[in-house]
């Protein structure tokens, strides 16, 4: 299976708009998103935005129902109440009920969760640790890896929100060992990278997010992944419709 990934979107809703150019044409199969939907630098006061970019990925999981939807750090920050940068309390109360909107929205509620695998390949915002797993509970060194993955996706806000969890792993700066990474793949965002790249088994996507004056940081590029091998090619998009940089 031939899976799009879209990055971090960060109030860029024409994001979706190029994934579904390339889903449209048969490049990918199906889609996962590794979310942060909100946020962005000097954003805060512009709700309007916020509303459009949740309206947008309503929209398109309409469209496209077998996506799948990994959390990023800044989505449940507004559902936990936990203040993140770029937390605009402006837009607190879209933030919360657009997010219900778009779960419960969906055909299968449980295409919305932190972790994701499908074949060979795991999907996340930051990337699952073997270390985070042991630490959420030790008889998970010998489950399966389903089990795993649900056990992380049932995890307590309190054990979720830390370094070192599939939200805010950071595995390009940090030797970590990964879980399941002589089998699997991971795929993640979080982190921007100037070129998607592949380092220790995990693949980093986020390209799409900018500096403060607005200039993009890697190229307008998406990954295409083989489920069951982990291949990959990168899949040049058209890029943002407006840039805010000089």
């Amino acid at each position: 299976m031939r899976v799009l990934v879209i990055p971090d979107v960060h109030l860029k809703p024409w994001i979706f708009d190029r994934a579904e150019s390339l889903l449209k044409t048969g490049k990918a199969d199906r889609a996962v998103c590794l979310m942060d939907v909100p946020d962005d630098w000097d954003r805060e006061f512009q709700v309007p935005l916020y509303e459009q970019t949740f309206d947008r990925i309503i929209a398109f999981s309409r469209t496209f129902p077998e996506t799948l939807w990994c959390y990023g750090n800044h989505d449940v920050s507004y559902l936990w109440g936990r203040l993140e940068s770029g937390y605009s309390p402006y837009a607190e109360r879209t933030v919360i009920s657009k997010l219900e909107e778009f779960r419960n929205g969906l055909e299968d509620p449980g295409r919305l969760a932190f972790v994701h695998r499908l074949g060979k390949v795991i999907f996340s915002h930051g990337g699952l640790s073997k270390p985070y797993v042991l630490k959420l509970n030790p008889y998970l060194f010998h489950a399966d890896v389903d089990e795993v993955i649900a056990a992380v996706n049932s995890a307590s806000p309190d054990r979720l929100w830390s370094d070192d969890s599939p939200l805010w792993l950071r595995p390009q700066f940090e030797n970590c060992y990964l879980f399941g990474q002589d089998e699997y793949v991971q795929v993640v965002g979080h982190t921007p990278v100037e070129a998607i790249s592949e380092k220790g088994g995990v693949i980093s996507t986020d390209v799409f997010s900018t500096y403060r004056n607005g200039v993009q940081i890697g190229p307008s590029h998406m990954v295409v992944i083989e489920s069951e091998t982990g291949t990959y090619e990168t899949v040049p998009v058209d890029g943002a419709p407006e840039n805010r940089g000089t």
